[in-house]
């Protein structure tokens, strides 16, 4: 019986290992064997879950083909790779990757550390901050309060809590935004919004236009679902949205969802203009598209002087074309997973109607701490201590990261929690392995992009402070030098392949 769970074709293995960025080598450094620079190509993308543990691999011919290198070599790095356990093969059911006896699997999106590691471990990886005591407390014991009327019924709320639903239309009306209960679903976080969505629009082979660069987490979702994801080019720095880019897109394409994160870009940080906003839902209208809008950073506005533009949907009066999905998770504590969508009633109604074969509904406890907080003034305040708290992380990461690798390029947002930086040439990939020996956890930047992008970047996020901030931007430099003069990692660092 073959082992394998998933298959990588010879062209998009072939694409992958080329988009690795080999560094020039220096002076006396000696070239590797090509069998062994694709040993390491194929292990790099193993260890950082580009190419999925059990994943079966073409064929020995198929894949010099591809590459325009020999059989040999291919059959020579297959070996190789079967040495050192990140290859596993069978006669007549092929070679699959593998990770060595006692290794992690590498993570397919950007889970936290267990708790175990945290005294050891710098962790950028997850950009999530603590509490903002004591609101979650005050809001737990109010929610037990409210609970006694709830626990004598059977508890499933597939829409959510009325009472949350009606404070959650009421904020979108007072945003300006006039909304009813019957426009609003709880969900259990944002991912089961989008989830929800992804499931109801877009079945398996349908087109979704995404961001390039997007959050990592909503890219492998949709992945998951079966999506065929169209990537839409950012522009540089925090310029955001070229709507010329998107217009030919969605006019090309025709997706059947295109998702967007307008406030505060999920690496980027970058904010959707006024004008942005209108053209994303005029192009979106115009190709019978619907645009999901990820708001989960909207009220992350870190400087004193940022206006905030209109809401998306806003832009949308008739409420055709723009779903929103919001989440306490960012804003006040991604262990509170109480997330939302407010579209139009039908399509409302038919995520609830689907819902009953997913999760029924969501924890009535946590929307009772939701609502207390919204109702009662202490979700002002909670987001208050979140927007403090980032600022002043923001800030210590920034001059650390300057003064300790003053060749990374990036620019500063002015709101959310993450910093999208250029590493200096650097392949975020090998940062990202490196890291975790020297005891820093970094995102690199292939997983917020489509098909191996933005190697040369990672995502650092305002997670840390003061000192760790400093060191964490020590950690990260150690590991650049040790990227840049190509030091192994025991005896076998990856090393990148280009054909």
């Amino acid at each position: 019986m073959a082992q394998w769970t998933s298959a990588v074709g010879a062209a998009q293995l072939a694409r992958l290992l080329n988009s690795q960025q080999e560094r020039p080598a220096g002076p006396g450094t000696r070239r590797p064997p090509a069998y062994r620079a694709l040993a390491d190509g194929v292990r790099l993308l193993v260890l950082e879950g580009r190419v999925p543990v059990a994943a079966r691999l073409p064929a020995e011919r198929e894949l010099a083909l591809a590459l325009s290198v020999s059989r040999t070599t291919v059959a020579a790095a297959y070996e190789a790779l079967r040495a050192e356990g990140f290859l596993e093969s069978r006669r007549g059911a092929g070679s699959w990757t593998a990770v060595p006896a006692g290794n992690p699997l590498p993570a397919r999106g950007l889970e936290p550390l267990p708790p175990e590691t945290l005294g050891s471990m710098i962790d950028l990886g997850c950009a999530a901050l603590p509490a903002p005591e004591p609101w979650l407390t005050r809001a737990v014991q109010g929610a037990l309060e409210e609970l006694p009327p709830y626990a004598h019924t059977h508890g499933d709320y597939p829409a959510g809590l009325p009472a949350l639903r009606a404070m959650l239309a009421e904020r979108y009306t007072a945003r300006g935004i006039p909304t009813m209960p019957e426009q609003i679903m709880v969900t259990t976080g944002a991912m089961g919004a989008m989830d929800a969505i992804c499931h109801l629009f877009a079945g398996r082979g349908e087109r979704i236009a995404v961001e390039s660069p997007s959050y990592a987490n909503i890219l492998q979702l949709m992945r998951e679902a079966g999506a065929r994801l169209v990537p839409v080019a950012m522009a540089e720095g925090l310029s955001g949205w070229d709507m010329d880019r998107w217009r030919q897109v969605l006019r090309d394409a025709a997706p059947r969802l295109a998702y967007v994160v307008a406030d505060f870009h999920n690496p980027t940080g970058a904010l959707a203009s006024e004008e942005q906003r209108r053209g994303l839902v005029d192009a979106a209208r115009s190709a019978g598209t619907v645009l999901v809008v990820d708001e989960t950073m909207s009220e992350l506005h870190l400087d004193d002087d940022v206006e905030m533009p209109r809401p998306v949907c806003g832009f949308d009066p008739a409420g055709s074309t723009v779903i929103t999905v919001g989440s306490a998770s960012k804003a006040f504590w991604a262990g509170m997973r109480i997330g939302w969508v407010r579209a139009a009633p039908d399509v409302i109604r038919s995520l609830v109607a689907a819902r009953a074969y997913a999760d029924l509904g969501t924890p009535v406890l946590e929307q009772l701490a939701v609502n207390w907080l919204l109702s009662t003034g202490g979700w002002e305040e909670a987001v208050g201590i979140r927007r403090s708290q980032a600022r002043e992380n923001r800030d210590a990461l920034v001059t650390a990261v300057r003064r300790e690798l003053p060749g990374w390029e990036f620019s500063v947002p002015r709101g959310g929690l993450t910093l999208w930086v250029r590493t200096g040439g650097l392949s975020g990939s090998r940062l990202a392995e490196v890291g975790e020996r020297v005891g820093v956890r970094v995102p690199s930047g292939p997983r917020f992009g489509v098909d191996g992008a933005f190697e040369g970047y990672v995502r650092l996020p305002f997670t840390v402070g003061g000192a760790v901030a400093d060191e964490a931007a020590m950690r990260l430099a150690a590991a650049a030098r040790l990227v840049e003069t190509g030091v192994r990692g025991g005896d076998d660092s990856p090393r990148t392949f280009v054909a």
